[in-house]
């Protein structure tokens, strides 16, 4: 059984949790967390950058000067790369950056992900992150205490209070315990997780690691 320490909000450790070691995977999976690390980054590119070929250039096709005899290169067409303002050879066209992925990849980078913040100490449970009022400053405060200023926050459920209070924070983001990606479980330096919301990530890991084994 794996262990994982439980704090209030205060900062004081309030406890902890377990979790069956079959639900962790720290001997494979390496290559399936690069693949959906990049396929992620991959996502977020627009390529929408794009240049003009010496074929899109507006411009007479008249030649700059006569073939021979004025002592200088040849030139066929001020449209041609090697003239200032002309097109550009092999530039950038609009494409499609997008990466397919493996459910089972996917799983398995999930559950490689977790296991290492788990055995590294940096995902722990946090009772609850009931705020007062949804501030900043009372959010900001909570998570100094606990270390935790760059962090995923996991929720059982979309909570508005939390949302409004960490939206100000650029080192904090929001996500439920069943709609954490793996790129989000990697991305902060910290993973704090509600207790309402444990179970269902320690059950989505279970899961991920029957639906591997399914041939």
């Amino acid at each position: 059984m794996a262990t994982i320490k439980m704090f209030g909000l205060d900062g004081q450790e309030k406890g902890a949790v377990e979790l069956a070691d079959e639900a962790l995977v720290l001997d494979r999976g390496e290559q399936a967390v690069r693949d959906t690390i990049v396929a992620r980054q991959a996502y977020y590119r627009a390529g929408t950058a794009s240049t003009l070929s010496k074929g899109e250039v507006n411009g007479s096709n008249r030649k700059p000067w006569k073939q021979k005899g004025t002592g200088r290169a040849r030139a066929g067409l001020k449209q041609s790369p090697v003239w200032r303002g002309g097109g550009v050879a092999f530039g950038p066209k609009p494409r499609d950056w997008s990466v397919k992925v493996n459910k089972k990849v996917a799983r398995l980078a999930f559950r490689r992900i977790v296991s290492d913040r788990i055995a590294d100490g940096t995902l722990v449970v946090v009772e609850d992150f009931a705020l007062s009022a949804p501030k900043t400053k009372e959010l900001a405060k909570a998570l100094k205490g606990l270390g935790a200023e760059n962090a995923l926050l996991v929720v059982k459920a979309a909570d508005e209070a939390l949302t409004r209070a960490s939206r100000n924070l650029p080192s904090v983001e929001v996500a439920t315990a069943r709609g954490a990606s793996a790129y989000q479980m990697m991305l902060h330096a910290k993973v704090l997780v509600a207790r309402p919301a444990w179970e269902d990530l320690a059950a989505r890991l279970a899961d991920a690691g029957k639906k591997e084994t399914v041939a």
